[in-house]
C-alpha cells in the first residue's frame, strides 16, 4: 500500500511539473498580449459555455420526448391489459 501511495505522489509530482513547465514556455513564447489573451480566453469560455448549455437543452428536449413516448406506451399497455382483461372475464 505504501508504494502505491508513494507511486501516486510521483506521478502527481510529474504531471504538476509538466503542467507548470508549459505553463512557463507558454507565457515566454505568448504572441498576444494579455489584455488580447484575456479576451481570448474570456471569449472561448463563453464559446464553451454557450455549446454546453446547447447541449444540455438538447439532451433535455430528448429525454423529455423519451418519457412522453415511455408514458404514452404504458398507456397503451395499460390499455390493452384492460381491454384483455375484460375480455376473458366475460
Amino acid at each position: 500500500m505504501y508504494n502505491s501511495i508513494n507511486l501516486k505522489s510521483i506521478s502527481m509530482n510529474k504531471i504538476l511539473i509538466g503542467f507548470t513547465a508549459g505553463l512557463l514556455v507558454g507565457l515566454l513564447f505568448a504572441p498576444a498580449k494579455g489584455t488580447e489573451t484575456r479576451a481570448t480566453i474570456s471569449r472561448r469560455g463563453r464559446d464553451l459555455k454557450n455549446q454546453f448549455n446547447d447541449l444540455v437543452d438538447s439532451i433535455s428536449d430528448k429525454l423529455d420526448s423519451l418519457t412522453g413516448e415511455v408514458e404514452q406506451g404504458l398507456g397503451d399497455f395499460g390499455r390493452q391489459a384492460e381491454r384483455s382483461f375484460r375480455n376473458e372475464a366475460i
